[in-house]
Protein backbone atom coordinates (compact mmCIF):
# COMPACT_ATOMS: atom_id res chain seq x y z
CA UNK A 1 0.00 0.00 0.00
CA UNK A 2 1.58 3.52 -0.67
CA UNK A 3 2.42 5.90 1.49
CA UNK A 4 0.39 8.84 1.82
CA UNK A 5 1.81 11.95 0.42
CA UNK A 6 2.00 14.18 3.31
CA UNK A 7 1.25 13.05 6.78
CA UNK A 8 1.41 15.52 9.41
CA UNK A 9 1.71 13.95 13.59
CA UNK A 10 0.64 15.58 16.24
CA UNK A 11 2.13 19.15 14.74
CA UNK A 12 2.32 21.79 17.46
CA UNK A 13 3.97 25.26 16.92
CA UNK A 14 4.59 28.04 19.64
CA UNK A 15 5.98 31.19 20.02
CA UNK A 16 7.19 33.24 22.87
CA UNK A 17 5.17 36.41 22.99
CA UNK A 18 6.80 38.73 25.59
CA UNK A 19 6.57 36.42 29.21
CA UNK A 20 3.65 34.01 27.47
CA UNK A 21 3.65 31.58 25.60
CA UNK A 22 1.32 31.47 21.82
CA UNK A 23 -0.14 28.37 20.65
CA UNK A 24 -0.55 29.13 16.50
CA UNK A 25 -1.14 24.74 16.10
CA UNK A 26 -2.11 22.09 18.32
CA UNK A 27 -1.54 18.39 18.01
CA UNK A 28 -2.25 19.01 14.35
CA UNK A 29 -3.21 15.63 12.08
CA UNK A 30 -3.45 15.50 8.48
CA UNK A 31 -3.00 12.81 5.81
CA UNK A 32 -3.13 13.81 2.27
CA UNK A 33 -3.62 10.85 0.13
CA UNK A 34 -2.01 10.49 -3.97
CA UNK A 35 -4.73 12.70 -6.03
CA UNK A 36 -6.65 14.35 -3.39
CA UNK A 37 -7.01 17.87 -2.96
CA UNK A 38 -7.78 19.40 0.23
CA UNK A 39 -9.04 23.09 1.17
CA UNK A 40 -7.66 24.15 4.40
CA UNK A 41 -10.33 27.11 5.92
CA UNK A 42 -9.99 29.13 8.93
CA UNK A 43 -10.57 32.90 9.94
CA UNK A 44 -7.22 35.32 9.12
CA UNK A 45 -4.75 34.62 11.82
CA UNK A 46 -6.12 30.49 12.86
CA UNK A 47 -2.45 29.56 11.44
CA UNK A 48 -2.89 28.52 7.82
CA UNK A 49 0.21 29.92 6.73
CA UNK A 50 1.83 28.43 9.48
CA UNK A 51 0.75 25.05 8.67
CA UNK A 52 1.45 25.43 5.15
CA UNK A 53 4.97 26.50 5.25
CA UNK A 54 5.94 23.49 8.10
CA UNK A 55 4.04 21.29 5.37
CA UNK A 56 6.43 22.48 2.93
CA UNK A 57 9.47 22.34 5.22
CA UNK A 58 10.09 26.13 5.17
CA UNK A 59 9.48 26.34 8.97
CA UNK A 60 10.08 23.71 11.59
CA UNK A 61 7.60 22.87 14.31
CA UNK A 62 7.93 22.73 17.93
CA UNK A 63 6.84 19.41 18.16
CA UNK A 64 5.42 16.48 15.66
CA UNK A 65 6.30 15.03 12.77
CA UNK A 66 6.01 15.37 9.14
CA UNK A 67 6.23 12.39 6.09
CA UNK A 68 6.59 12.96 2.49
CA UNK A 69 5.84 9.95 0.80
CA UNK A 70 6.64 7.93 4.03
CA UNK A 71 9.73 9.12 4.82
CA UNK A 72 10.37 11.22 8.13
CA UNK A 73 11.55 15.07 7.32
CA UNK A 74 11.72 16.24 10.49
CA UNK A 75 14.83 15.90 11.57
CA UNK A 76 16.62 16.54 8.35
CA UNK A 77 19.38 19.24 7.53
CA UNK A 78 18.43 22.18 6.06
CA UNK A 79 20.55 21.11 2.91
CA UNK A 80 18.00 17.51 2.52
CA UNK A 81 15.33 19.84 3.22
CA UNK A 82 16.19 22.23 0.41
CA UNK A 83 16.58 19.00 -1.99
CA UNK A 84 13.18 17.76 -0.85
CA UNK A 85 11.66 21.18 -1.66
CA UNK A 86 12.80 20.82 -5.04
CA UNK A 87 12.33 17.96 -5.81
CA UNK A 88 8.76 16.97 -4.18
CA UNK A 89 7.19 20.14 -3.94
CA UNK A 90 4.85 22.98 -5.49
CA UNK A 91 4.04 26.61 -4.06
CA UNK A 92 1.97 29.07 -4.78
CA UNK A 93 1.30 32.13 -2.53
CA UNK A 94 -1.35 34.95 -2.63
CA UNK A 95 1.20 37.36 -4.72
CA UNK A 96 3.25 35.63 -7.44
CA UNK A 97 6.50 36.74 -7.00
CA UNK A 98 8.01 36.45 -10.39
CA UNK A 99 11.42 37.65 -11.44
CA UNK A 100 10.18 41.38 -13.42
CA UNK A 101 13.34 40.86 -15.56
CA UNK A 102 12.45 37.26 -16.99
CA UNK A 103 9.63 36.74 -19.80
CA UNK A 104 6.60 34.25 -18.99
CA UNK A 105 8.84 31.13 -20.63
CA UNK A 106 12.05 32.28 -18.37
CA UNK A 107 10.27 32.43 -15.18
CA UNK A 108 8.28 28.83 -15.55
CA UNK A 109 12.02 27.76 -16.95
CA UNK A 110 13.93 28.44 -14.28
CA UNK A 111 13.31 25.90 -11.19
CA UNK A 112 13.89 23.39 -14.08
CA UNK A 113 17.09 24.55 -14.82
CA UNK A 114 18.13 24.80 -11.29
CA UNK A 115 17.10 21.38 -11.16
CA UNK A 116 19.28 20.25 -14.00
CA UNK A 117 17.13 20.35 -17.13
CA UNK A 118 18.46 21.00 -20.08
CA UNK A 119 17.61 24.51 -21.56
CA UNK A 120 15.41 22.83 -24.95
CA UNK A 121 13.60 20.53 -22.26
CA UNK A 122 12.80 23.20 -19.69
CA UNK A 123 11.50 25.30 -22.77
CA UNK A 124 8.87 22.75 -23.71
CA UNK A 125 7.60 21.87 -20.45
CA UNK A 126 7.27 25.84 -19.29
CA UNK A 127 5.54 26.27 -22.53
CA UNK A 128 3.48 23.22 -22.79
CA UNK A 129 2.14 24.54 -19.05
CA UNK A 130 1.82 28.03 -20.25
CA UNK A 131 -0.43 26.85 -22.68
CA UNK A 132 -2.51 24.37 -20.84
CA UNK A 133 -3.58 27.54 -18.37
CA UNK A 134 -4.24 29.77 -21.72
CA UNK A 135 -1.37 31.75 -22.05
CA UNK A 136 0.12 30.22 -25.32
CA UNK A 137 0.34 34.27 -26.26
CA UNK A 138 2.08 35.78 -23.49
CA UNK A 139 5.14 33.59 -23.90
CA UNK A 140 7.51 36.35 -23.85
CA UNK A 141 5.44 39.08 -22.10
CA UNK A 142 7.23 39.93 -18.91
CA UNK A 143 5.26 39.93 -15.71
CA UNK A 144 4.55 44.07 -15.82
CA UNK A 145 3.19 43.74 -19.27
CA UNK A 146 0.41 40.62 -17.59
CA UNK A 147 -2.50 40.55 -15.86
CA UNK A 148 -2.83 40.22 -12.24
CA UNK A 149 -4.81 37.10 -13.43
CA UNK A 150 -2.11 36.23 -16.34
CA UNK A 151 0.84 37.03 -13.64
CA UNK A 152 -0.79 34.44 -11.16
CA UNK A 153 -1.24 31.73 -13.72
CA UNK A 154 2.28 31.61 -14.49
CA UNK A 155 3.28 31.62 -10.87
CA UNK A 156 1.28 28.03 -10.78
CA UNK A 157 2.70 26.97 -14.01
CA UNK A 158 6.08 27.98 -12.47
CA UNK A 159 5.27 25.92 -9.04
CA UNK A 160 4.41 22.66 -11.46
CA UNK A 161 6.76 23.25 -13.44
CA UNK A 162 9.58 20.41 -11.47
CA UNK A 163 6.15 18.03 -12.07
CA UNK A 164 6.17 18.03 -7.69
CA UNK A 165 3.97 15.14 -5.67
CA UNK A 166 2.39 17.78 -3.78
CA UNK A 167 1.15 21.12 -4.39
CA UNK A 168 0.80 23.63 -1.69
CA UNK A 169 -1.35 26.88 -2.16
CA UNK A 170 -1.59 29.99 0.22
CA UNK A 171 -4.65 31.90 -0.75
CA UNK A 172 -3.71 31.38 -4.43
CA UNK A 173 -6.64 33.52 -5.85
CA UNK A 174 -6.89 35.87 -2.68
CA UNK A 175 -5.23 38.77 -4.51
CA UNK A 176 -7.95 38.81 -7.77
CA UNK A 177 -11.10 40.07 -8.51
CA UNK A 178 -13.90 37.25 -8.53
CA UNK A 179 -14.42 37.11 -11.90
CA UNK A 180 -10.66 36.02 -12.54
CA UNK A 181 -10.08 34.53 -9.27
CA UNK A 182 -13.06 32.36 -10.51
CA UNK A 183 -11.10 31.85 -14.03
CA UNK A 184 -7.90 31.00 -12.36
CA UNK A 185 -9.13 28.29 -9.54
CA UNK A 186 -10.94 26.94 -12.56
CA UNK A 187 -7.82 26.31 -14.36
CA UNK A 188 -5.30 25.61 -10.90
CA UNK A 189 -8.20 22.53 -10.14
CA UNK A 190 -8.51 21.21 -13.29
CA UNK A 191 -4.48 20.57 -14.03
CA UNK A 192 -3.79 19.46 -10.66
CA UNK A 193 -6.18 16.71 -11.89
CA UNK A 194 -4.90 15.99 -14.64
CA UNK A 195 -1.25 15.44 -13.69
CA UNK A 196 -2.89 13.44 -10.52
CA UNK A 197 -0.75 15.48 -7.85
CA UNK A 198 -1.86 15.95 -4.54
CA UNK A 199 -2.73 19.55 -3.10
CA UNK A 200 -3.03 21.53 0.15
CA UNK A 201 -4.93 24.92 -0.62
CA UNK A 202 -5.22 27.60 1.56
CA UNK A 203 -8.93 29.74 0.72
CA UNK A 204 -10.77 31.92 2.39
CA UNK A 205 -13.56 31.67 -0.53
CA UNK A 206 -15.96 28.69 0.68
CA UNK A 207 -17.60 28.47 -2.76
CA UNK A 208 -14.15 27.30 -3.92
CA UNK A 209 -13.47 25.38 -1.14
CA UNK A 210 -16.51 23.35 -1.65
CA UNK A 211 -15.73 22.08 -4.84
CA UNK A 212 -12.22 20.54 -3.68
CA UNK A 213 -12.47 16.39 -2.37
CA UNK A 214 -12.50 17.28 1.05
CA UNK A 215 -12.24 20.40 3.54
CA UNK A 216 -9.97 20.59 6.86
CA UNK A 217 -10.19 23.52 9.37
CA UNK A 218 -8.35 25.45 11.60
CA UNK A 219 -9.92 26.86 14.59
CA UNK A 220 -8.27 27.48 17.81
CA UNK A 221 -5.14 25.81 16.61
CA UNK A 222 -6.89 22.86 16.25
CA UNK A 223 -7.64 20.96 13.06
CA UNK A 224 -10.76 19.89 12.11
CA UNK A 225 -11.70 17.30 9.52
CA UNK A 226 -15.01 18.00 7.18
CA UNK A 227 -15.38 14.54 5.84
CA UNK A 228 -18.32 15.72 3.82
CA UNK A 229 -17.29 14.70 -0.11
CA UNK A 230 -17.98 16.89 -2.82
CA UNK A 231 -17.66 15.10 -5.73
CA UNK A 232 -16.43 16.55 -8.90
CA UNK A 233 -16.64 15.79 -12.21
CA UNK A 234 -13.74 15.08 -14.26
CA UNK A 235 -12.94 17.40 -16.96
CA UNK A 236 -12.35 16.88 -20.10
CA UNK A 237 -8.66 17.28 -21.71
CA UNK A 238 -9.56 15.66 -25.31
Amino acid sequence: MNSPTLELKKIVKTYKQGGQTLEVLREVDLDIEAGEIIALVGPSGSGKSTLLQIAGLLDRPTAGDIYLNGQNCSKLNDAMRTSLRSDYLGFVYQYHNLLADFDATENVMLPQLIAGAKPKEAKERAQWLLKRLGLEKRFTHRPAELSGGEQQRVAIARALANAPKLLLADEPTGNLDPKTSEIVFAELLSIVKETGLSALIATHNLDLAERMDRKVKLENGKLIDMRAKVFVPEANFY
